[in-house]
């Protein structure tokens, strides 16, 4: 599936585009909770959410905790992926 430009709010891409492009950077998708997507790297790991209207992040034990952000689907795709695959 071909992704709309970079800078096109994440709201303006169907659902199989956003699948398709956590796929593209590495997450795997929950086969029992749908919405539900996990990533891991070298130096963090982290759980996503696709809420209704906003993409939760968690990103698990940093620094003996877990920090949690979110980012409303009305930013750009780049945006949001500049910000959660950077890590916490």
């Amino acid at each position: 599936m071909t992704l709309p430009p970079g800078e096109t709010p994440l709201y303006n891409h169907p659902l199989p585009a956003i699948e398709a492009w956590l796929s593209e950077q590495g997450c795997e998708q929950d086969s029992e909770d749908l919405h539900c997507w996990t990533i891991q790297r070298s130096k963090w790991q982290a759980e996503l959410m696709l809420d209704v209207d906003q993409l939760s992040v968690r990103y698990l034990n940093v620094e003996g905790r877990d920090i949690q952000r979110s980012f409303k689907y009305s930013l750009s795709r780049q945006d949001i992926e500049d910000a959660v695959f950077s890590g916490p």
